[in-house]
């Protein structure tokens, strides 16, 4: 799955700037991932965020499409396009596009007379999605999250929907959702993300994809309040996860990245004294966590990396308890 999809169906002068980019690939990656290098047929680098390494790769010339790039860390998958929004942060299609048509040196596209797949912002379609959920309080939402263990879930970072479409192949239904909301620093939301529900009991969907994001989320976090000035802050991968720290310790302000690609791209707030790092207990959340720590020590921002003892803390929350949960990690979550 790609880390930064604009939308499946592309503007074809999208599909005409990805296929030009695609014809400079290497020059791309010099401007884009500078610390890479050339190995071969391929510009290798170390992630999506230019950093120095190995998991990374971009095809440079065939056999295969060249621009064409994958993470072999993160499962991820993308085009030179996708690289240059993540790359140069741009927040829209069109923001994009206008960063590819600079590199390729071409006119600037026309304010008015585009296409409608042009116009298409999934950060808007995010916030419109947004303001036509409700509360998740008394909801189908918080009975799947309190058949969890999460005691501690009525946030307004989480609403539900109660007949949300959902999509598989050419089938189309409609599912009850619990929707979170992706912000940045300044609490804009820029994504969502989609929990599709079973309608008859409080657990996911028998679906294919129970999960589904829209718009910008990568490097960015559903937040449960935020820290004070020189306070710690919690970051972990899903949900659950953090929530199952929040219910044990409900003194924390914690984070949830929703991946762990997206977890190992977080950047510390400004004026947050420590960063407590929950990872889940795998190898890519063990990547993540090392490249968030390792983005904080180059920060100089104090940071703490949390294990659970099985998969994830919401399992250590169900086989523990929350008062079990508070004695083994409090002592580090608290100050």
């Amino acid at each position: 799955m790609s880390v930064s999809s604009f939308h499946r169906r592309r503007p074809v002068n999208a599909a005409r700037l990805a296929a030009a980019l695609s014809e400079r690939a290497e020059a791309v990656c010099r401007q884009y991932l500078p610390h890479g290098r050339r190995q071969g047929r391929y510009w290798v680098a170390g992630d999506l965020d230019g950093a120095r390494g190995r998991s990374l790769y971009v095809r440079l010339r065939g056999p295969g499409p060249p621009g064409k790039w994958a993470d072999a860390a993160e499962g991820t998958h993308g085009d030179l396009l996708d690289l240059i929004r993540h790359r140069s942060r741009a927040p829209t299609l069109r923001a994009a596009l206008d960063e590819a048509r600079a590199f390729l040196a071409l006119p600037a596209a026309p304010a008015t007379g585009a296409g409608p797949g042009d116009t298409y912002d999934a950060t808007e379609a995010a916030r419109r999605l947004w303001a036509r959920c409700c509360t998740i309080d008394g909801t189908h939402a918080e009975a799947y999250l309190r058949a969890r263990g999460l005691a501690r879930c009525r946030f307004a970072a989480l609403r539900f929907h109660p007949a949300l479409r959902y999509r598989e192949g050419a089938s189309v239904r409609r599912l009850p959702a619990l929707v979170a909301a992706v912000t940045g620093d300044d609490g804009a939301v820029t994504g969502v993300q989609r929990t599709f529900l079973d309608p008859r009991v409080p657990a996911k969907a028998g679906v294919a994809s129970p999960r589904k994001a829209l718009g910008r989320i990568f490097g960015l976090a559903v937040r449960f309040d935020r820290p004070a000035d020189g306070a710690s802050l919690l970051v972990g991968e899903g949900i659950e996860t953090v929530l199952s720290l929040v219910t044990a310790v409900p003194t924390v302000t914690a984070a949830a990245a929703l991946t762990a690609g997206s977890l190992g791209a977080f950047a510390p707030p400004p004026g947050v004294a420590r960063l407590v790092i929950a990872r889940d207990r795998d190898a890519e959340g063990a990547r993540a966590a090392e490249r968030l720590a390792r983005r904080c020590a180059e920060l100089g921002a104090p940071s703490l990396v949390l294990t659970p003892e099985g998969g994830d803390f919401n399992d250590d929350l169900l086989a523990l308890g929350p008062e079990g949960l508070a004695a083994r990690v409090e002592p580090w979550l608290i100050r």
